[in-house]
């Protein structure tokens, strides 16, 4: 779906159109409010995190790279800075929990993955090393930045990035299989 259908609603909106935009919003916002909401734990902040993140988006979408990553990724890296600095605003994260979930390693509303693609992310988590895995889950489930996932994990910031970006490409491996 991502090529197919998300870089050539990104390219229309870069011109302008706003019934491609519209139809971008449609297709994504389901998961990245479900990001936002996992990250800020107030519907009220993840509306707004989300509201703004897709007002950048429209004044941006031009600058995205394709070299660089997904667009679904592109948008949901917009949504998660815009998280993190309601969280810093508001002062959320003490209401965060920095423990990794054991339950399920990304939760998510229903409405956001289907089960088959929830299983399939699941699946794929499960692949990554542990160390990958918690550090994925405090920065994009948690919303830390990597300073903050170092000073949770107590390893160096080097290796928290590389734990980050290795996993990522891990995931983008596997869930594109």
């Amino acid at each position: 779906m991502e090529h197919e259908t998300l870089f050539p609603l990104l390219c229309e909106t870069a011109n302008g159109n706003k019934t491609a935009f519209a139809e971008l919003y449609n297709l994504t916002s389901a998961q990245m409010y479900a990001v936002a909401l996992k990250m800020l734990k107030r519907p009220e902040l993840a509306d707004e995190a989300i509201q703004d993140a897709y007002i950048k988006i429209w004044h941006n979408a031009g600058q995205y790279q394709r070299g660089k990553g997904t667009v679904f990724t592109w948008m949901l890296s917009i949504a998660r800075y815009r998280a993190l600095d309601l969280m810093r605003y508001h002062k959320v994260r003490n209401e965060v929990d920095l423990s990794e979930d054991t339950h399920s390693p990304v939760s998510t509303d229903e409405s956001a993955l289907s089960d088959a693609e929830l299983q399939k992310l699941e699946a794929c988590m499960g692949e990554l090393e542990p160390s990958q895995r918690q550090a994925i889950h405090l920065a994009y489930v948690n919303g830390l930045s990597h300073q903050e996932v170092e000073a949770h994990m107590a390893s160096p910031l080097g290796t928290i990035k590389s734990w980050i970006r290795r996993g990522l490409q891990s995931l983008q491996r596997c869930l594109s299989l």
